[in-house]
């Protein structure tokens, strides 16, 4: 067998992913026993997280500051909003430094190393999937306390597996973007931390879309991940915008990050390992 580099932008060769559907398992395998490792509380940190930063939310945002929140309960609307975000931002996150934090690995064996970044999304759905959990936990007790602010939107709660799997498309897409080009700029790596907790303020998290003055919302309607946060939360809740047109320019938006970021960091795996 004689391994070549690929030769145009565009041989993805995606059909290799699987064949090596193994080891993307093992890299999951490893992401969950590399976060346990040396940890007292181990996988209650998955549900101490959001739960204290939705406290923690209720009460700045809510009871300081004063930040309605469209007679949602503020904990369940604050809840909606992170955990929807923490996956976004663990897909970005743990993607950013795929060549950096990998260069000894790939340069000593071959595989398809979109690998990396799909382990890394499918590792974040488990904890995800864990947080839903606790938040329907929530979300339940609120509804049998006969509050009627709570009630699902059925024709949107449809749209949950789209609105995940946009998340995870738009957290990889910018990752892999970033991960190509901190090979050579190392600046953004110390710079993504902090234009995710940015981002993370121009999106519908403290604040529901509703109560944003008009000057400033063309700003935070340009998110595309404001259609998904508040889509997720009209989904369980019934409260707050569900714009499809927002929606799909949403989906529009990931599209093109993915592909971009697919092309890019094709092109710069061929030879990262001369310049990391």
């Amino acid at each position: 067998m004689v391994i070549t580099p690929k030769r145009s932008l565009l041989d993805l060769n995606l059909n290799e992913v699987w064949r090596y559907r193994d080891l993307l398992w093992i890299f999951v395998k490893r992401d969950f026993t590399t976060f346990y490792k040396q940890t007292i509380l181990g996988p209650l940190w998955f549900f101490i997280q959001p739960l204290l930063s939705a406290i923690v939310f209720t009460v700045i945002f809510n009871r300081i500051a004063g930040i309605p929140t469209n007679q949602i309960p503020p904990f369940l609307f604050y809840m909606s909003g992170i955990i929807a975000w923490n996956y976004f931002t663990s897909c970005l996150t743990s993607t950013s430094g795929t060549f950096t934090a990998n260069s000894g690995l790939f340069g000593q064996v071959y595989f398809p190393r979109i690998i990396v970044p799909l382990s890394n999304a499918v590792s974040g759905l488990i904890r995800f999937g864990v947080q839903l959990i606790m938040f329907l936990v929530f979300y339940f007790y609120y509804h049998s306390l006969g509050n009627e602010s709570v009630s699902p939107s059925i024709d949107t709660i449809i749209l949950i597996p789209l609105m995940i799997f946009l998340m995870a498309m738009l957290g990889i897409g910018m990752g892999m973007i970033i991960s190509s080009l901190t090979t050579k700029y190392r600046d953004l790596s110390f710079l993504l931390n902090f234009g995710t907790q940015l981002l993370m303020y121009a999106s519908p998290i403290v604040y529901p879309l509703s109560v944003v003055p008009e000057k400033y919302k063309p700003f935070i309607l340009a998110n595309p991940m404001t259609p998904i946060i508040e889509g997720f939360r009209y989904a369980f809740i019934g409260k707050g915008q569900m714009d499809f047109n927002l929606f799909l320019y949403s989906i529009i938006f990931t599209i093109i990050v993915i592909i971009f970021g697919l092309i890019l960091f094709n092109k710069v795996e061929k030879n990262f390992i001369d310049t990391i």
